[in-house]
């Protein structure tokens, strides 16, 4: 995760100088090339003369003749320059760094310089799904941070890296420990899961089931998606692996009427969490969001969770905003966060949502699931 971020956010903060080709510059190359040897005379001495001498004298000549050529293509060059300016025959390329604290004595970015720069950073947070929403507030935070400030000339890269990690950490909320949640409360403690088709909703919920049972706490599946075939069936060949009963009805079923069966079944046999699967309803549905709402009333649950493919970016950014105005969500699981190169999904919805990242689903295994923390992301981006 961030890999292809990380690069990118690396190439915007090296500062790169291309030294000049001056006039004087030139003129020592052609210094240094007017010595060169006399052209030596070839002394007649008849047939008697060694073939391996006239090879020899015959090969200096030639040098000789190379060396002069190249003499008076500098010498050529030269007199260009001097005709026609005494600028650098190549323009002088530096990066960012170098030229605003060559422009200061003291440094101070004002408002032109630092748009100059977040110019550039701002097209490397869009390129990496971070929403321009989100771009805008580290903007802001930045502006705050840095605009009329004076800065130490050696510590104006490491402060505006500074700015850029308070940023995305303030958005970034730390996830709360979910185990130590289920253990505060007294009771039967009900999850409901949300999220778009094929976004690894099922089995993020059994990793959650599977990471339960480590920490040697019981827990009951609620098919509550009846719209979508063999959703019930997927969620029984996790339950059989786990060994987790699974409660469900038949297809086109009340899904409220299946999460109630659920938690009533918890409730009789002392399970302590009951895991509700939802159908993957597209966001933009009024209907099925309404439904979601439903769910909610009737289940009265102690966490609502998002459950989004962080591949998809701006679309998951966008289904978190959706599903969060209709039922406010307490968390959201990034799926496939193990080849994700841009990462920028868990800073937007992060931020959209106002609510932590609570895991990143790394792989298939009920193994693969990581707890998520934000100064992880911070070194990813090699802000630390």
């Amino acid at each position: 995760m961030f890999k292809f971020f990380k690069e990118k956010l690396k190439d915007l903060f090296k500062s790169e100088k291309e030294e000049p080709e001056t006039v004087e510059k030139v003129k020592v190359k052609v210094g240094k090339e007017k010595k060169i040897k006399e052209k030596p005379e070839i002394k007649k001495e008849g047939k008697s003369k060694k073939k391996e001498e006239i090879k020899e004298e015959l090969y200096e000549e030639v040098e000789i003749i190379k060396d002069e050529l190249k003499h008076e293509e500098l010498e050529e060059k030269t007199q260009n320059i001097e005709s026609t300016s005494e600028q650098p025959v190549k323009k002088e390329k530096v990066g960012f760094f170098t030229r605003i604290q060559t422009r200061f004595n003291t440094v101070q970015l004002d408002q032109e310089t630092f748009d100059e720069f977040f110019e550039k950073l701002e097209m490397l947070l869009l390129e990496n799904n971070v929403a321009l929403e989100v771009v805008d507030k580290i903007r802001e935070d930045m502006q705050k941070q840095l605009i009329n400030i004076e800065i130490k000339k050696d510590k104006l890269e490491e402060e505006i890296k500074n700015s850029l990690r308070e940023s995305i950490l303030e958005i970034l909320i730390k996830p709360y420990d979910l185990i130590d949640k289920i253990k505060e409360k007294q009771g039967t403690f009900v999850i409901l899961f949300f999220g778009i088709n094929g976004s690894g909703k099922t089995t993020s919920i059994s990793k959650i089931a599977s990471l339960l049972q480590k920490n040697k706490i019981s827990s009951v599946f609620a098919a509550a998606d009846t719209f979508r075939a063999a959703s019930i069936e997927q969620l029984e060949k996790h339950g059989e692996k786990l060994g987790i009963k699974v409660i469900h009805q038949e297809y086109g079923s009340d899904p409220s009427a299946v999460a109630f069966d659920a938690i009533k079944y918890a409730q009789a046999h002392q399970i302590k969490v009951v895991l509700i699967d939802t159908a993957g309803r597209m966001h933009t549905k009024d209907n099925l969001l309404k439904e979601m709402e439903k769910i909610v009333r009737v289940t009265k649950p102690d966490l609502k969770i998002f459950v989004a493919e962080s591949i998809t970016g701006n679309d998951a950014t966008e289904q978190a905003k959706i599903f969060n105005q209709a039922i406010t969500l307490d968390g959201t699981i990034l799926t496939k966060a193990d080849v994700d190169e841009k990462g920028g999904t868990a800073i937007s919805i992060g931020y959209v949502t106002k609510k932590p990242i609570l895991f990143l689903g790394i792989g298939q295994e009920y193994k693969d699931l990581e707890k998520f923390d934000p100064k992880d992301i911070i070194a990813n981006l090699g802000l630390d």
